[in-house]
């Protein structure tokens, strides 16, 4: 596939559910590509791209326009909050304490976060449970973290969809969330194999890396 192709079969999705392609943000996952890899999509429009190691992204930034929008969408260890706070736009994997503790740090109001939902309850898996959700907001939002929504990575699938039910279960949880929290408005999930589903369930944001990159080295 490609990145004309994602962004096809994104606005098709969008389409069959009543939804505006607009609606839908793609970051495109740039993990192990180059800074060259990442230009050839900046200069097709595009400007939201996600990294999961803070040092990669940290290097990257260095080497790319400043108004990209970068999203971490990896599990991000505490001691390493500071290095990616001022790079980063979204925040996709809030899951506990001392990392809230951590992202508070520094100057002024950190960048808006996603709390990360395990909702397959998969024990190698980061996030909390989907029972926690709204025990974590609150605790969140009385430290001052500014929550915008919910990212989960479902079970790996085998076909499409087999992530459905685990994407109405988010959506569940974000609206539950919504009407006691009305900034948790965003959904991020989806990724290559299974975002038309995402996006057909409610995804405001989806993460694509595969799809867009081509395979990783």
């Amino acid at each position: 596939m490609s990145y004309a192709q994602v962004m096809e079969t994104v606005a098709a999705a969008a389409a069959r559910v009543g939804r505006r392609p607009e609606e839908i943000s793609v970051v495109a996952v740039s993990k192990e590509k180059t800074a060259d890899d990442i230009m050839e999509i900046y200069n097709l429009g595009h400007r939201d791209f996600g990294e999961n190691r803070a040092q990669e992204m940290v290097e990257k930034a260095h080497l790319v326009p400043s108004d990209i929008r970068w999203h971490f969408v990896g599990a991000l260890q505490s001691n390493k909050a500071r290095l990616v706070r001022s790079f980063t736009y979204l925040l996709h994997s809030m899951d506990r304490r001392s990392l809230a503790a951590a992202w508070l740090k520094g100057r002024g109001h950190p960048p808006p976060v996603l709390l990360q939902v395990n909702v397959g309850e998969e024990p190698q898996k980061a996030g909390v449970a989907p029972d926690e959700v709204m025990p974590a907001l609150e605790w969140m939002f009385e430290m001052g973290i500014d929550v915008a929504g919910l990212m989960a990575i479902p079970p790996l699938p085998q076909h499409p969809e087999e992530s459905r039910p685990y994407f109405r279960r988010m959506r569940r949880l974000r609206d539950q969330a919504r009407a006691v929290y009305p900034s948790v408005e965003h959904l991020s999930m989806g990724m290559s194999d299974d975002y038309q589903v995402a996006i057909e369930e409610g995804a405001s944001i989806i993460r694509v890396g595969r799809a867009i990159f081509g395979p990783r080295d």
